[in-house]
């Protein structure tokens, strides 16, 4: 039976309106996203929407699967498929943007509470510079690379570029191990140690180098791995 015969009090929508959606289970999130089932089968939107949670066991599981994955369960087609995506990325921004101009980062937890979410089940590595002014502040972000890296795709040329256009006093790098692992590579120390050298001819700080793994990170800083001190802020 589709979902508008249910009883006014069952139906995933009206619950929202009148409970708010935090009442909501995960399944009948989807279900709103997700609009309709699979007419051809009988499956309501809710129904299709516990398939997806079962092939693919949480919400934060869905965040890792393609359009083309989600379009596997019946009733689920390319615009829904890219509706949830697009959902799902809408939550992780709202979590990882709580940084604002001027706010300070104080240690190297700060940034992982920030970009964790983000990052941490990402298909590939991210490269993002956070700039700073000459008192740590936020002033924005900018990602630089995708994929593994290494001397080629992380390039001083690239990492410096926007902080030279922002007029930034010193920079945070911060790049995600999808194999949920933190621990610096040989590559992670070579591509740091450049990047530190060539902000020291440009006059603009490297505060620290951030890895994003699961649950827990690695912090060049912290670990003593940088070649410098950090300024006060």
């Amino acid at each position: 039976m589709s979902i508008k015969n249910w009883p006014k009090e069952e139906r995933p929508r009206e619950r929202l309106h009148e409970q708010g959606p935090e009442a909501l289970s995960d399944a009948e999130l989807l279900a709103i996203l997700l609009v309709t089932g699979a007419s051809n089968t009988g499956l309501t939107a809710l129904d299709c929407s516990r398939m997806l949670l079962k092939e693919h066991l949480s919400l934060r599981n869905l965040t890792r699967v393609s359009c083309a994955e989600l379009c596997r369960i019946p009733g689920v087609g390319s615009v829904k498929a890219s509706r949830i995506q697009a959902a799902l990325e809408i939550g992780r921004r709202v979590v990882s943007q709580k940084r604002r101009m001027g706010t300070v980062f104080q240690i190297s937890q700060d940034v992982f509470d920030t970009y964790s979410l983000r990052l941490r089940d990402a298909k590939q590595e991210t490269f993002t510079v956070i700039l700073l002014d000459s008192k740590n502040r936020y002033l924005r972000e900018e990602t630089v690379a995708l994929g593994s890296l290494n001397q080629s795709i992380v390039h001083p040329r690239e990492v410096f570029r926007p902080a030279i256009q922002g007029a930034a006093a010193s920079v945070i790098l911060v790049h995600n191990h999808p194999s949920g692992d933190p621990s610096p590579s040989d590559e992670d120390v070579r591509v740091t140690e450049r990047l530190v050298e060539a902000g020291k001819l440009l006059g603009i700080q490297v505060l620290d180098h951030i890895i994003v793994g699961e649950g827990r990170y690695f912090s060049f800083f912290d670990q003593r791995r940088l070649d410098q001190e950090r300024r006060a802020p």
